[in-house]
């Protein structure tokens, strides 16, 4: 099942592009199943970064500001999805590759794809904005601001960092993995060494390409709102 953010009065839902069923974001039934996947990864320290998430807002953070999930629950609901789409993208490998899917575990697929983003927690802000509706007029609208004031250290490798410091023990592939999830997009073009680095990153670790097509999956595809296909 897809689904598709659309807007009514009061909460926000989302809507399968199946069935035409509708369902709303449920914050805590995702905290408990995003906390359930990577506590059965048993990895040292991640009772720590389960910690420092609940303190600094994870779990009621939006996925973006104007784009893909861009509701209070968002971040968590997109990190679920691309830990998904990542898990079904590690199955597929096994029949077409299974030498290279052999170089991943269940366990760090889980983790890179759940955490790739916890960089986004501290930089969206409630803010009140005006947008044009159906009728053409200006009208206020509840949103997001964007601030990289906290920490402003990056996208993938401010993720990678925040784990570190959390005290979780992140393996080379799964750091590689989170650091460049923004595949070419992530890349500082005029720099030589950001490109080699994503190059080399990519030919040696299978878990880099996982984590970035299974991101692309779950912010393209399974959460592409109505709005977006409107507006194309």
């Amino acid at each position: 099942m897809q689904w598709h953010i659309v807007k009514k009065n009061g909460p926000r839902f989302m809507r399968g592009k199946e069935t035409g069923t509708t369902m709303s974001i449920d914050c805590k039934k995702n905290q408990e199943e995003f906390e359930e996947l990577l506590r059965s990864t048993k990895r040292e320290g991640i009772d720590y970064v389960i910690e420092d998430l609940q303190k600094d807002g994870f779990f009621e953070a939006p996925a973006s500001a104007g784009h893909h999930l861009n509701v209070a629950g968002g971040l968590c609901q997109h990190s679920l999805n691309t830990c998904r789409a990542g898990l079904m993208v590690w199955e597929g490998l096994k029949t077409l590759d299974p030498a290279s899917a052999n170089e991943v575990s269940r366990e760090s697929v889980i983790i890179a794809t759940l955490l790739h983003d916890v960089c986004k927690t501290d930089i969206y802000h409630r803010t009140v904005k005006k947008r044009k509706d159906k009728m053409g007029q200006w009208v206020d609208t509840e949103g997001y601001n964007v601030s990289y004031k906290h920490f402003p250290l990056g996208h993938g490798e401010k993720s990678v960092i925040m784990l570190l410091l959390s005290g979780l023990d992140l393996h080379d592939d799964e750091m590689l993995a989170i650091r460049w999830h923004m595949g070419a997009w992530g890349i500082n073009l005029n720099s030589y060494e950001d490109q080699r680095c994503y190059d080399t990153a990519r030919t040696m670790h299978p878990l880099c390409c996982i984590v970035q097509s299974a991101d692309g999956i779950a912010a393209s595809i399974m959460e592409t709102s109505a709005e977006d296909l409107e507006n194309i």
